[in-house]
């Protein structure tokens, strides 16, 4: 299986684990050391061998650091993992609400007097370094590069991934790499820069048409690259990785060992563009009065995917539409009680991996019963894996990592007849992800103008979630992808191509959770009849196509719009997928697509 269930971690490994990390810190006479979940190219999800958050503290969540103090330590997480992080730690460790509480604040007053806190240059950004500055001017706080205290500690690290690196298909990718550097680097002449550093993995990925495995779930390889404004690139990246992809690198690109990077960077002619948001400290300590603040050349390009990645991306949701029809209709005709959260997501790997394009899952799926279904990003294990019981709800986030496409789809499930709560909750998140799913807005707008449409029916009840409305996707690339969101942080304004998920949710601590979750597209809006062209209008194309359980609705909370968009989904359902599936599932199907 692509996904393993064992225990990763344990709260009472932290202890001894800090205590060494402590006894490090004072023979370099520091008072802190930070410890934060990111590797040197900043991505959501780590190789093992940068998993220092996890091996320090236990928690394993996607976001958070660590800052370590000699009598304190506290593990600083968002909104979503507030519960998850609580049976994870050990109680040497603290759970700090982040952003909530931000790092300087906390830092001022655990260390009244000031004090040396260490960081890894390599593992902190650019933006951040600069926020602590300017936040402990006027204190005797300091911030001191330093080497890395875990790797120091950490006896059985394990090494870095080495993966091989293999070409991805024009076909799939729609425009030759090529043509990608000859208008990157027009970009950059236009712009007045040189050359441009590109830190993030999905970057080099889409930018040069080729995949890679260094990172369980992201078809991404390590290493850094530098595009100049003659539309050459310097790779650095191991040259083993690259054995099966050298015919299909064009001459314009020339591969580096990565031990040259910071030797070749220091010899460039600036201005030298960089993401301030995603670079490491490491690189403006060495590029110096060189370097000029500029978004990632890549970032918005990917975003917007052309008409070959669209198609790609359509084809594998129908197919991964079929697997998850195929998964229900089977989970339906189980006795209650005879299936756990490890079962249906055996179940659900093996209907997955009939289609051949299949590359892996496009991260660990969630599933996630009763009070389990509450932990946003649950992760079940063989320790905490429970009974799907009659009365609970099952939340199952899944994906899968497509050679032509992305997908990343939630459906909640009723196990037996569903309460009272879980049907009003369940409606009003419905209600949400219709309201968004049926909006059309001006051009210009950003995630941050338009995803509060999506929480307003639990707003009126006094809900809501702590976690985005949606974020980007790639295509056959990270599934949670840059810049493009919809988030009250987000200020990039969406365009047509732009992938995006469509996930409100509700979670009730310690009872149940609930999440739906389709991706749409970014698309031109046409002209309503009775409407004018007054504004350039967007809208959203569905991509996913799974039914939604109706034995969760509430109809008489739905608005007549809303019954109307729910029977013409469940009715493209059933149009799209039937054809996809055997006679059993198609039989369910009807059953489960039937107009309300």
């Amino acid at each position: 299986m692509f996904q393993s269930f064992e225990v990763t971690s344990r709260p009472e490994q932290g202890p001894p684990r800090l205590a060494r990390l402590r006894a490090e810190m004072k023979a370099r006479e520091l008072e802190g050391f930070l410890v934060p979940r990111a590797d040197a190219h900043q991505g959501e999800y780590v190789a093992d061998h940068d998993a220092r958050l996890a091996w320090l503290t236990g928690f394993t969540g996607s976001a958070g650091f660590c800052a370590a103090l000699q009598d304190v330590a506290g593990v600083f997480v968002d909104g979503r993992y507030r519960t998850q992080v609580k049976a994870q730690v050990a109680p040497d460790f603290t759970p700090v609400p982040w952003p909530d509480t931000n790092l300087p604040e906390w830092l001022i007053r655990h260390l009244p007097d000031g004090g040396r806190v260490g960081f890894d240059p390599w593992l902190h950004t650019i933006a951040e370094v600069e926020r602590w500055t300017d936040a402990f001017s006027g204190t005797d706080i300091s911030m001191v590069q330093s080497e890395n205290l875990v790797d120091a500690i950490w006896t059985d690290q394990p090494p870095a991934p080495m993966q091989p690196v293999k070409a991805h298909p024009i076909e799939f990718a729609g425009e030759t790499a090529d043509s990608k550097l000859t208008r990157l680097a027009e970009e950059l002449r236009s712009a007045g820069h040189r050359a441009a550093l590109i830190t993030l993995p999905d970057s080099i990925m889409w930018l040069l048409n080729i995949r890679g495995s260094d990172i369980p779930r992201n078809p991404v390889a390590h290493g850094f690259a530098v595009l100049h404004d003659d539309a050459r690139v310097d790779l650095f990246m191991q040259a083993d990785k690259l054995r099966a992809v050298r015919d299909h690198l064009d001459d314009s690109v020339c591969i580096l060992p990565p031990d040259k990077f910071l030797e070749s960077i220091a010899a460039l002619h600036g201005p030298v563009r960089v993401e301030k948001s995603s670079a490491p400290q490491k690189i403006a300590d060495v590029l110096g009065e060189s370097m000029v603040f500029g978004d990632d050349p890549c970032s918005l390009p990917k975003a917007r995917k052309n008409r070959a990645e669209i198609d790609g991306s359509a084809a594998a949701h129908l197919r991964d539409g079929a697997a998850m029809v195929e998964l229900l209709a089977w989970l339906d005709a189980q006795p209650t009680g005879s299936l756990t959260e490890i079962k249906v997501v055996k179940k659900l790997e093996e209907i997955r991996r009939r289609d051949n394009a299949l590359q892996d899952i496009s991260f660990d799926t969630i599933s996630g019963t009763g009070p389990n279904g509450a932990i946003m990003h649950y992760r079940v294990s063989e320790e905490t894996d429970s009974v799907l019981e009659d009365g609970h709800l099952l939340v199952l986030d899944s994906g899968g990592q497509y050679l032509d496409g992305t997908t990343d789809i939630t459906r909640t499930i009723a196990i037996g007849p569903p309460g009272a709560q879980e049907r009003a909750a369940f409606t009003r998140v419905l209600q949400g992800m219709i309201a968004m799913s049926r909006l059309r807005w001006p051009k210009g707008l950003a995630g941050r103008d338009i995803e509060a449409i999506g929480r307003m029916p639990l707003w009126l009840a006094g809900q809501d979630f702590n976690h985005g409305l949606g974020h980007g996707v790639g295509a056959y690339l990270s599934v949670h992808e840059g810049p493009q969101r919809l988030s009250r942080m987000s200020t990039v304004p969406l365009e047509p191509g732009m992938i995006l998920s469509n996930e409100p949710g509700y979670y009730r601590e310690g009872a149940f959770g609930i999440r739906i979750e389709n991706l749409l597209v970014v698309e031109d809006a046409s002209t309503p009849p009775d409407g004018d062209a007054e504004r350039e209008m967007l809208c959203w194309k569905t991509l996913t196509f799974v039914p939604i359980d109706r034995r969760l609705i509430d109809t008489d909370m739905l608005s007549p719009d809303d019954r109307k968009w729910l029977n013409n989904y469940h009715c493209d359902v059933r149009e799209k997928i039937a054809p996809r599936v055997g006679k059993s599932a198609q039989m369910w199907l009807d059953a489960a697509t039937a107009p309300i």
